[in-house]
């Protein structure tokens, strides 16, 4: 009888640890069927979280804590590009997830929790965790519940973490990704200003640019073919108004991570050296370095001193995924000149692509919607004004022609025509003009009565609507007159020219 009521008495004690939310019990560690608790620990903290280019502040505290982290999975649409949108799957809402900043020797309190209005399960896997799965096979968690499970940071360092439910590239590749910096006990030298970016690659069924919702594809997903290569979760995310900022004389840390979940990043910051660069997130740093590079599912730190003033493009070198897939971003670095360190003219334009004229998605919109205002009231305006068909000119032209041809369209004395008041242009046909940019061309011309002798390189991975749009904005900007060209025209000259011999990377 005393036996029973003993057994009674520790079956209502196991269910009030059960139920009672955070107790002591909590905090103990399994091992063996025995409950430790870790010596080293003091205290309890929440962790801070902050999204992409933010990080927490630096650890100050001098001894290893308990952690508790809370993060949430969320299924968002969101904008990838100007007039693009995609469904990812996230870490905290944004691309890439929460930074996570903790100290090494900490204990660490994880919470995932899949939001109720998700379709999918998800897990983490963090690749600071010793144990398996990183973390995955105690967070595998449905839509509506939370899973807890916890680590202890015995490794220093700069790691990724991941979504590592099956198929773990489609998860990946949807933007589950993220960093987790485990500062050593001595924490890390001070900087003045510290960042947060990370790369990753998305396939979409539509081509680069494709406006409209957009779809994960996994053929171009498994061929490593992805339409886009960015910095932060979308086209654009660090360029104009989102660049990051410093003042000259100060010193800058860069957290870079790639996500992938395919390709290796070749992380270069056109006009800085590194001075210190931390190898793939470890210890080990190595000085004066031009290009880092950072592997899928891998991580670097890098800083170094800001000398001069001026716009400084961050860029995956291997360039195209820059210029035409959007890895590239901005650091603006105000102060005073310093002629000793660098003399010449600053070009702050330069490689910044579509994101230069960071207002005209919001005035595309803003028309997009007068023309539907006037469609519901007279069905025959169906196409785009020109209004229109010029302002995503624009935006085609600052992604793709401007490098060369110039924000005005002056050109480049004795290299490249210019396109500004062009005689040669203006007595060029719709048809001429569509071939073209299709097809390139090469050899002598006269321009304005000067002689110009170089190589246009074709742009035939742009789409119909696309040549349309920067013709249209040529041929009505820079001092020039001229009409509408129609997506159709480009359709029709298209189809009348041999496609080229290898496959475009676009398709």
């Amino acid at each position: 009888m005393k036996r029973n009521i003993l057994k009674q008495l520790s079956l209502l004690a196991l269910a009030s640890v059960m139920t009672s939310g955070l107790c002591a019990a909590e905090e103990q560690v399994m091992a063996n069927g025995v409950k430790l608790i870790d010596p080293e620990v003091t205290g309890e903290e929440e962790a801070v979280l902050t999204q992409a280019p933010h990080v927490p502040p630096p650890i100050t505290r001098k001894h290893a804590t308990k952690v508790v982290v809370h993060l949430e999975v969320r299924e968002v649409t969101k904008r990838l590009a100007d007039g693009v949108e995609y469904v990812f799957w996230t870490f905290g809402g944004d691309v890439p997830g929460s930074f996570i900043r903790i100290r090494e020797g900490d204990q660490v309190e994880f919470y995932l929790n899949n939001h109720q209005g998700n379709k999918m399960p998800h897990n983490i896997d963090l690749h600071a965790v010793t144990g398996p799965g990183g973390g995955a096979t105690s967070s595998f968690t449905a839509p509506g519940y939370s899973s807890r499970f916890s680590f202890k940071a015995l490794n220093p360092g700069l790691y990724v973490y991941h979504c590592a439910t099956a198929p773990v590239g489609m998860h990946v590749a949807n933007g589950m990704y993220g960093l987790i910096l485990v500062e050593p006990k001595e924490g890390l030298p001070p900087v003045d200003r510290e960042y947060y970016v990370m790369q990753g690659e998305f396939y979409t069924m539509g081509k680069y640019a494709e406006e409209g919702l957009q779809y994960f594809d996994m053929a171009k997903a498994v061929d490593e073919r992805p339409p886009y290569v960015v910095f932060n979760g979308s086209v654009g995310a660090l360029v104009g108004d989102k660049a990051l900022t410093a003042k000259v004389g100060e010193r800058v840390r860069l957290f870079i991570g790639n996500g992938g979940p395919n390709l290796v990043s070749s992380f270069h910051v056109i006009g800085e050296i590194f001075d210190n660069v931390y190898q793939e997130g470890g210890s080990q740093v190595t000085h004066n370095v031009q290009t880092t590079m950072i592997p899928a599912g891998g991580a670097s730190i890098v800083d170094f001193k800001v000398e001069v003033p001026g716009t400084y493009i961050l860029v995956d070198h291997s360039l195209f995924r820059a210029f035409n897939k959007g890895a590239i971003g901005m650091l603006k670095v105000e102060g005073a000149e310093n002629s000793i360190v660098y003399t010449g003219k600053e070009v702050d334009a330069v490689y910044l692509g579509k994101a230069v004229d960071s207002g005209s998605e919001q005035r595309v919109a803003q028309l997009k919607e007068a023309v539907e205002v006037e469609i519901r009231e007279n069905p025959k305006i169906a196409k785009l004004t020109k209004e229109i068909q010029m302002t995503k000119g624009k935006d085609v032209f600052m992604q793709t022609c401007f490098v060369c041809h110039q924000a005005n369209g002056e050109g480049i004395p004795e290299q490249i025509p210019p396109l500004a008041k062009s005689d040669y242009f203006a007595n060029m046909t719709d048809d001429e003009a569509i071939h073209i940019v299709i097809a390139g061309r090469s050899g002598e011309v006269v321009v304005n009565g000067k002689k110009y002798n170089g190589v246009m390189t074709p742009l035939n991975y742009l789409t119909d609507d696309q040549i349309a749009n920067v013709l249209t904005y040529v041929r009505n900007s820079f001092g020039n007159e001229g009409g509408v060209i129609s997506a159709d025209a480009v359709k029709r000259v298209r189809a009348t020219i041999a496609p080229p011999t290898t496959t475009s990377q676009f398709e």
